[in-house]
């Protein structure tokens, strides 16, 4: 009978205790008491880094998860656009600034392969842009790697960005579209992606070229095919109108 007593007391601690570390596990959890692990490995699909009001700073994802169409992040609701894995970056105020993300595979004619590390305009889009891209189709294959600075509208923002290029895209008449375009562009309402410096190679093409505001090249300095070092000034069809050294 004694041992049957001190039996239900060891019983009885046991759980207690048991009871009470789950407790304080829960309670560490849901009142944001530091809770610090070890893992040697880690198997996810995705991972929100958020500050302590909940704002989502940083979405660490998968391809399968990434933000498209209908999802939403800091009251922010996507639009529709290619999954890839990678890394999404956000501001205090819960807008998305940039990211890294990439892919690649093979081809039934090759492969495509890419990655882009951006830096976005405040509640735009990318301003800054490390790009490269490898593709390969019938044996032929165009490998490029650049750094770009692009210039976005003044007053361009996400919102206002999607509505009007969807307002653009249900203009049937061509001319009457491209009037429309400049007009919001002049205004600085578009998110155009409007090149300015790229530094970097392009297959065979490498140098430092220069765009005007119209994201037309005026301007490179590289070298040519013969290994040759050369600057080559365009016209605004492109023609080249100035270069050095001077051909002999």
């Amino acid at each position: 009978m004694k041992h049957t007593k001190e039996l239900i007391v060891l019983r009885s601690f046991a759980i207690t205790v048991g009871l009470g570390i789950v407790a304080l596990l829960s309670y560490s959890f849901t009142t944001g008491t530091s809770l610090h692990k070890k893992l040697t490995t880690l198997d996810v699909e995705r991972i929100n880094i958020v500050e302590a009001d909940g704002t989502v700073k940083m979405v660490i994802t998968n391809a399968q998860h990434f933000p498209t169409k209908g999802d939403v992040i800091n009251k922010t609701t996507y639009h529709e656009r290619k999954k890839r894995a990678g890394m999404l970056f956000f501001t205090e105020d819960g807008k998305e600034c940039g990211g890294f993300i990439y892919d690649g595979q093979k081809t039934n004619k090759g492969h495509n392969a890419g990655l882009s590390l951006t830096f976005d305009q405040y509640d735009g889009d990318q301003v800054v842009q490390l790009i490269a891209t490898d593709i390969a189709k019938n044996g032929r294959r165009r490998k490029s790697s650049r750094l770009v600075f692009n210039d976005q509208g003044d007053h361009s923002t996400n919102a206002l960005s999607t509505k009007l290029w969807a307002e653009l895209d249900a203009i049937k008449d061509p001319k009457e579209r491209s009037k429309k375009y400049q007009e919001y562009k002049k205004k600085g309402l578009l998110m155009t992606h409007t090149p300015r410096v790229a530094l970097g190679s392009f297959t065979s093409n490498k140098g430092l070229f220069l765009f005007d505001d119209n994201g037309k090249p005026k301007a490179k300095f590289g070298i040519d095919n013969n290994n040759e070092v050369k600057l080559e000034i365009y016209d605004e069809q492109g023609n080249v109108i100035n270069s050095w050294p001077s051909k002999q």
